[in-house]
């Protein structure tokens, strides 16, 4: 692999890779979850989907990303 695929994300490459994660995690869990808590207060509803939320796109979600931004730069790269 080339040594740029492997340096840290730009900003702007992070903010993307977090938005990929973050928008289609909270668009499901609303939907799975909206029904359940839709009389509940927003501050318990906002602490559900972020307990939620967090871990699934930390641990989940963003190494998948960065694995595919690598994957990305590296082909990229090589041509």
């Amino acid at each position: 692999m080339s040594e740029r695929a492997m340096t840290p994300p730009s900003r702007h490459h992070m903010a993307v890779m977090i938005w990929l994660a973050v928008f289609p995690t909270l668009t499901v869990l609303q939907f799975l979850l909206g029904p359940v808590l839709r009389d509940a207060p927003i501050v318990l509803r906002t602490l559900v989907f972020a307990s939620v939320a967090v871990p699934i796109v930390i641990y989940g979600l963003m190494p998948l990303l960065q694995r595919l931004r690598v994957l990305v730069l590296a082909g990229r790269c090589g041509k």
